[in-house]
């Protein structure tokens, strides 16, 4: 019986963790090798300011409903400092961690494993960012592009999509 508890509670705190992987990932729009540096402490400030090429920095903000969410989960854990997300080690998470723990994830609630993956969902958060009106400029900034050409790449629309929008548009 007590293996049975102890599967379960691992199970669910495999649960809980990819949900706020997936969330995280869809909220802010950081890669998952940005992801796993993330510390309590970034959330308790609501951003983490992260460096890129040429010592670079941008600063990724955690909406508030997430940073809340995160807290009480973080709560819940009893945990105050140190990484975010961690392994099944209690370390830091990897980033090949963070993968598997997505297609666990997708097996266990019978969704395709081969759109479950980390970049798919910070392909989500450009899309939705500009689908609610942001500027696509701002949005490149936000996901750490150089060149505003990289982030068009992140919102071509598939044929049925254009088909939808055209169709809304000319009315004509």
């Amino acid at each position: 019986a007590r293996y049975v508890c102890d599967e379960f509670a691992r199970q669910t705190l495999y649960a809980i963790t990819a949900r706020f992987i997936i969330r995280f990932i869809t909220a802010t729009g950081v890669r998952v090798s940005e992801l796993i540096s993330f510390q309590i402490q970034d959330v308790i400030n609501g951003y983490k300011d992260i460096y890129s090429k040429g010592n670079k920095m941008r600063r990724v903000y955690i909406p508030t409903a997430l940073q809340e969410d995160t807290l009480r989960w973080l709560e819940s854990e009893s945990r105050k400092n140190g990484p975010l997300f961690l392994s099944h080690l209690k370390r830091g998470i990897s980033v090949s961690g963070i993968r598997s723990q997505l297609k666990t994830f997708a097996y266990r609630y019978h969704l395709d494993p081969k759109v479950v993956y980390p970049h798919s969902f910070r392909h989500r958060f450009a899309k939705n960012f500009i689908e609610n009106g942001g500027d696509i400029a701002f949005l490149s900034n936000l996901l750490g592009h150089t060149s505003i050409e990289t982030t068009r790449i992140y919102l071509r629309r598939c044929s049925t999509e254009q088909s939808l929008i055209v169709n809304q548009i000319v009315d004509w």
